[in-house]
């Protein structure tokens, strides 16, 4: 897997790329490659075994510049056609988790005919009346300045794992991974920073235009999207195969069980 910056509409875009075959487009979350780690995790090294493997980082995430007029999830999703059309990629697989998946969402309701299958791993964006999404920025904030016990349990399964607390440790870590959080929860306040957070309340209604077949994964204790949100994207994308449910996993359940998400992925396309 390489990394490389390329330009997309007069901004510099961070790109990590592995593997031959047809495109797989991925975009990302908190708890992932480019939201707080450099290096890519086994789950994309999975994705990358049939597929090629295209993971940029959102505007202002890891090497990616600034985007100075994003305000909005659809100034996302014109970012990303940038993005493809530089790439020279037409049609695509398209893999989104937490915020990634709900700008995959909006990006497959706007051009349906673009993406050849959807699938969404914890995803945001939709509004889901009794259910509200976690608010992740009351958690970034370190419980006596040093304790991020909280945050880690809102995006893990078990909040004291050897996953959880490399990721996200307590007290200060290392600058270059401090910097990536701080970067991801600054774009998502562009775009998401809303009570009750991360929404489109028009999107719910908007999802029957994605016609390709679309697969919607959740950790079953995900405490950052409840799993009422997995059900109504299932329930919305007309061509879903329904709702897999993760045992053991929470919000990141691509990193705590990665080869069993990534093996539903890989029969899904296949």
């Amino acid at each position: 897997m390489t990394g490389r910056v390329i330009e997309a509409a007069g901004r510099d875009v961070a790109l990590f790329e592995a593997g031959d075959g047809a495109p797989l487009v991925y975009l990302h979350g908190f708890a992932d490659l480019h939201g707080v780690a450099a290096d890519p995790f086994p789950f994309h090294q999975a994705l990358a075994r049939d597929r090629h493997l295209y993971a940029p980082a959102h505007p202002g995430c890891a090497e990616s510049a600034e985007y100075g007029d994003l305000s909005t999830v659809e100034d996302a999703v014109y970012h990303y056609l940038e993005v493809l059309d530089a790439l020279e990629i037409d049609r695509f697989d398209l893999v989104g988790h937490c915020m990634g998946g709900w700008i995959a969402a909006e990006l497959a309701v706007r051009h349906p005919r673009r993406v050849a299958s959807l699938t969404l791993i914890g995803a945001s964006g939709l509004f889901v009346t009794g259910a509200p999404i976690g608010d992740v920025f009351m958690m970034a904030q370190p419980e006596r300045g040093i304790d991020y016990a909280g945050l880690r349990r809102m995006l893990f399964q078990g909040g004291d794992t050897k996953l959880a607390r490399a990721l996200f440790p307590d007290g200060r870590a290392d600058l270059d991974d401090e910097m990536r959080r701080y970067q991801m929860l600054r774009f998502a306040s562009f775009i998401g920073f809303k009570p009750p957070y991360f929404y489109n309340r028009s999107l719910v209604n908007r999802l029957h235009r994605v016609t390709c077949p679309a697969l919607v994964i959740w950790g079953a204790e995900d405490r950052m999207v409840p799993r009422a949100h997995g059900e109504a994207y299932a329930d919305g994308l007309k061509g879903s195969n329904g709702l897999e449910i993760i045992a053991g996993a929470g919000h990141a359940a691509h990193l705590e069980e990665p080869e069993k998400v990534a093996g539903l992925i890989g029969d899904f396309l296949s």
